[in-house]
């Protein structure tokens, strides 16, 4: 079914952060959007006041009249979603054209230039960077972002360029149905062991997605990784680091809250680049953003302003208390390299005070693949909190539990382990200096409350 061709368009798993993106862009095309998620939440809310209808029972019979007709309706589903739901068997049964998220995202890249981050950590911050810097430069830019950027209160921008920036996922495997014209590849830490099964099949997997960018195209590759890239004849392939490779930064300045560097390029050097957004991490991270920008023609005032302007993206290095008493983070880092760089980043800031996390895993199986790994990361605080796994789409595995970690930390660190229930508590009863919430659970929906507790205080 061809885009043009589709008047209706369901979603099945419709309030998730990268579905929610496409939920926007089919509402804004005019088109009839409805779809099923499971829980309620702010997200979707905000896509029920923009137009969808959703609903969140399992029930064919609320599938709206508009996207009952299989000529004109195109549905779109997650792959967390299970191949038993009843909406789903009811639109496999009536033929339906059914694609997942990654599937559509595919069908954008061929119609648009697309320029995808891929990468097991860094991809959101990265891509809505890239994003950012091009939609105010002359080029301009669609895009599918994995998080809620803070310039634009969305994970979606719509225009009429020719470009469209996509955070290419990993898991499941969505990200071999893009085909890039540019693609940056952050890192290729092993994750989602519970699809791929063996670290060589994960690498496997991104060498294979590199097979896919256009020629005249670009891969943009962080230096030192292990796998092996493996681009089309007339593929130019660049490296990227920190201080290395041939895009990098040198010149860091950190101090006063600010960070400045300068962007040393093949193309054109830009001296005196500050992050809008200061938190070391985001070096690199500016560095891979401002070469995919610079190879699409963005010149040296573009990026410069891009990057000055850039505000971060909500639950990444999100800080929701900052003053001289006390410092509440929340971060998305939920794999062990994105702790160690969130744990490695807040002790560049805060060296000389006491930094506590709470840190709520993510799935079972992630937790038994790498819980000496998380433990490692997490013992480069002061102080730990462990809360249950968040289950997500898993059921439990016996013996696999937050404790595992617990019982690998570091001696001198301080450590414990609460009931999600009990955070509010806690934190209320407690005067954090610096705290930290980490993880991809639904810890995150108490940040708001531990705000207003340590903002009292």
């Amino acid at each position: 079914m061809e885009l043009k061709e589709i008047k209706a368009v369901y979603f099945v798993g419709a309030g998730g952060i990268g579905m929610s993106a496409l939920v926007r862009y089919f509402i804004n095309k005019g088109m009839v959007v409805a779809g099923y998620d499971k829980t309620p939440s702010e997200l979707t809310r905000q896509l029920e006041s923009e137009g969808a209808l959703l609903h969140y029972e399992e029930d064919v019979q609320q599938i709206p009249r508009a996207c009952r007709d299989a000529r004109q309706t195109l549905v779109i589903y997650t792959p967390a979603v299970p191949d038993s739901h009843k909406e789903l068997v009811y639109f496999r049964s009536n033929g339906f054209e059914i694609q997942k998220r990654a599937q559509v995202l595919g069908t954008l890249t061929r119609t648009h230039k697309g320029l995808c981050v891929a990468g097991t950590h860094g991809k959101t911050s990265t891509s809505s960077m890239c994003a950012h810097i091009m939609h105010q430069s002359h080029a301009d830019c669609n895009a599918f972002l994995g998080g809620i950027t803070k310039n634009y209160g969305t994970n979606y921008i719509l225009s009429k360029s020719d470009y469209v920036v996509i955070e290419a996922d990993e898991f499941d495997r969505s990200f071999h149905w893009l085909r890039p014209w540019m693609t940056v590849i952050t890192a290729t830490d092993p994750d989602h062991l519970d699809i791929y099964g063996t670290k060589e099949a994960y690498l496997e997997s991104f060498r294979h997605y590199t097979t896919l960018i256009q020629p005249g195209g670009a891969l943009i590759i962080h230096k030192g990784l292990e796998m092996k890239a493996d681009v089309q004849p007339g593929v130019r392939t660049y490296e990227y680091g920190l201080d290395e490779g041939d895009f990098h930064a040198e010149n860091i300045r950190i101090g006063n809250g600010e960070i400045v560097f300068d962007f040393v390029s093949p193309i054109e050097n830009v001296a005196d680049v500050k992050l809008g957004h200061p938190i070391p991490i985001n070096v690199e991270n500016a560095v891979a953003a401002m070469a995919m920008a610079q190879l699409c023609d963005c010149d040296a005032e573009e990026l410069r302003y891009g990057i000055k302007t850039y505000k971060g993206v909500d639950r990444r290095f999100d800080f929701k208390v900052k003053n001289d008493r006390h410092v509440l983070l929340s971060d998305y880092a939920h794999h062990p390299q994105e702790i160690y760089q969130s744990a490695k980043s807040m002790r560049e800031l805060y060296a000389d005070r006491k930094i506590t996390a709470i840190f709520q895993p993510h799935l079972y199986t992630r937790t038994r693949d790498f819980y000496k790994d998380f433990a490692a990361a997490l013992s480069q605080l002061d102080e730990v909190i462990l809360c249950d796994i968040y289950p997500a789409r898993e059921q439990p595995i016996e013996g696999v539990t937050s404790k595992l970690i617990y019982d690998n930390l570091a001696p001198g660190v301080e450590k414990s382990m609460v009931k999600k229930d009990d955070v509010l508590k806690l934190v209320s009863e407690r005067d954090f200096d610096v705290l930290i919430v980490l993880g991809a659970g639904d810890l995150d929906n108490l940040v708001p409350q531990m705000a207003e507790i340590i903002s009292k205080k």
